[in-house]
C-alpha cells in the first residue's frame, strides 16, 4: 500500500468513528512523532569535544584510510 493510500485510509477512518479514545489516542502518536522528526538531536558537550577531536585528528591527517582499517581488521581476526 503507498502512502498516500495509507493517508486516505486513516482519514476516512478517522472521520468515520466517534471514539474519543481512539482519536486522542492517534493525536498522541502523531504528536510523538512530530516532536521526534522536527526536534534536532542534541550532542552532549562531551560529544561535541569528541567531534572536535576527531577533526582535529583529521586535519592533522592522524587518519587511517578504510582500505587500512581493513587490514588491521584482518590481521586482529587473524590473531
Amino acid at each position: 500500500m503507498s502512502t498516500a493510500e495509507l493517508k486516505t485510509k486513516l482519514i476516512e477512518k478517522i472521520q468515520s468513528t466517534d471514539d474519543q479514545q481512539i482519536l486522542r489516542e492517534v493525536i498522541r502518536l502523531m504528536d510523538i512523532h512530530l516532536s521526534d522528526t522536527e526536534t534536532p538531536f542534541k550532542l552532549t558537550e562531551e560529544m561535541n569535544k569528541a567531534i572536535d577531536e576527531a577533526r582535529n585528528q583529521i586535519k592533522n591527517g592522524e587518519y587511517v584510510s578504510h582500505g587500512e582499517a581493513q587490514k588491521e581488521i584482518d590481521k586482529w581476526l587473524k590473531e
